[in-house]
């Protein structure tokens, strides 16, 4: 039976015996699978496999390399020279180049590594999907044919996240949010701020979970009416640009009736609320990704909910998004940032090595990669990540800007110009009007506006 592998950041620790890797008796081996178990371990397997996926090992366990970029994070004694079998010394001069690579672009997980062989929370300059991939290229066998290919599908996907990293790093926090809802307003959709919006999506659940079929002016009224008592802005227009954006996204069954209105009944998918906010906040990401905006899942998770603990649904939704295209058209993207900026820390330089990792064969099938072709993607990976790193640590303001410390940190609060002027808010105790950049009441707090700044 398959053993359970443990969390990404428990890296620097054997999964199995939970010792921290070392250069005596617990010295990391990476297999082609790229799960990474000490030697001691792999020696007391009952069957030459994984323990985690029951992948066969082919290679004799004693022929693996150790990795070196997981003993130099542990700060144990790294081997100056480890014999490898390969076919030809020009395979053993790619494999050495491909390895320096790794263990360079290893040294970025330095700050984030712990006792114990478990990273810590310490601040690291790489954010932390970053890190998360990193780790999974750190990992990958290169002797072995299988760790080869994904070695490869690692860079292509760190190349990625790096492109999208230095897009985030232009783009103006205090605009982004303005920015998204004109693009969310120009499809003729509009998003209520996280309180309202659940509620809303709700009561269009409550109304037709059933199967029921209903014409969009009674849903909508419906749906207006029992949102009242709690916000008093709630329109007729606003909720029917929410039932419009629930439209966009495919969520209804559409029955067309002769000089009547049309019935909208709920596909049986979305009769439950996760799936139905889902589909719900996949359509708001892709109408962002239309517009060209690329928003961070912390980002998305503070303007859709007010808080930063749904990171993780909003980075799987933007992950589905993806198409083997993105790649591409981001580093497009990223060409007229530069233009548009200037380019001071001359990224444009990265584009050719970006535009290598983006023709990178994303399939699952693709053919395993020559010794060259991996050196040069190791090369072209290693050059990118120190770009961004240079470029966050140089040019980005975002580094160097120092938060104050606030009495709640889901929120960025200042005084709100309606107590401040007339001495109490109009919009009641606990709700303001969601705007692109909306103050919060220090009176009321309210978590739906609070997620307008970011």
């Amino acid at each position: 039976m398959p053993v359970q592998a443990a969390q990404w950041t428990e890296f620097l620790s054997c999964p199995i015996c939970y010792n921290e890797f070392d250069s005596s008796g617990h010295q990391p081996i990476s297999l082609g699978c790229s799960h990474t178990v000490c030697k001691t371990c792999l020696h007391k397997l009952h069957r030459k496999a994984c323990p985690f996926d029951q992948t066969p090992i082919s290679t004799d366990i004693d022929l693996l390399p150790v990795n070196c970029a997981l003993l130099q994070l542990v700060g144990a004694q790294v081997p100056d020279v480890q014999p490898v079998s390969l076919s030809s010394p020009a395979e053993v001069e790619n494999y050495e180049a491909c390895r320096v690579c790794v263990e360079e672009l290893a040294l970025y997980l330095k700050p984030i590594s712990g006792a114990k062989g478990v990273a810590t929370l310490s601040p690291s300059v790489l954010s932390r999907p970053m890190q998360r991939k990193l780790v999974t290229l750190v990992n990958c066998q290169l002797v072995e044919e299988e760790g080869r290919v994904r070695a490869v599908r690692a860079g292509r996907s760190l190349g990625e996240r790096t492109v999208t990293e230095l897009i985030l790093q232009h783009q103006n926090p205090q605009q982004l949010s303005a920015n998204l809802w004109a693009a969310v307003r120009a499809r003729g959709c509009q998003f209520l701020g996280p309180a309202m919006q659940e509620d809303a999506l709700k009561l269009v659940l409550l109304a037709l979970e059933d199967g029921s079929a209903l014409s969009r002016k009674v849903l909508v009224l419906f749906v207006v009416q029992k949102l009242e008592a709690r916000f008093p802005q709630a329109s007729k227009t606003s909720i029917g640009h929410v039932v419009q954006l629930l439209y966009r996204a495919s969520c209804f069954k559409v029955t067309k009736r002769d000089e009547d209105s049309s019935l909208m009944q709920l596909k049986e998918e979305f009769r439950t609320y996760e799936a139905l906010r889902r589909e719900h906040d996949a359509q708001i990401v892709h109408i962002a990704m239309e517009a060209g905006l690329r928003i961070s899942p912390e980002q998305w998770s503070s303007l859709l909910y007010g808080d930063l603990v749904h990171k993780s649904h909003m980075q799987s939704i933007i992950d589905k998004l993806q198409s083997p295209e993105s790649f591409a058209k981001s580093v497009q993207e990223l060409t007229i940032v530069l233009q548009r900026t200037g380019d001071p820390a001359n990224l444009a330089s990265l584009r050719p090595h970006l535009e290598l990792l983006a023709n990178i064969d994303h399939n699952p099938d693709a053919p395993a990669p020559s010794w060259e072709e991996l050196e040069s993607v190791m090369l072209a990976v290693k050059l990118v990540v120190h770009g961004l790193v240079e470029f966050i640590q140089n040019f980005s303001k975002k580094s160097h800007d120092t938060p104050q410390p606030q009495a709640n940190s889901k929120y960025k609060t200042s005084m709100c110009r309606d107590l401040r002027q007339q001495g109490g808010c109009p919009r009641g105790t606990n709700s303001c009007t969601p705007r692109a950049y909306l103050h919060v009441c220090f009176k009321c707090l309210c978590k739906q506006s609070a997620a307008f700044e970011i």
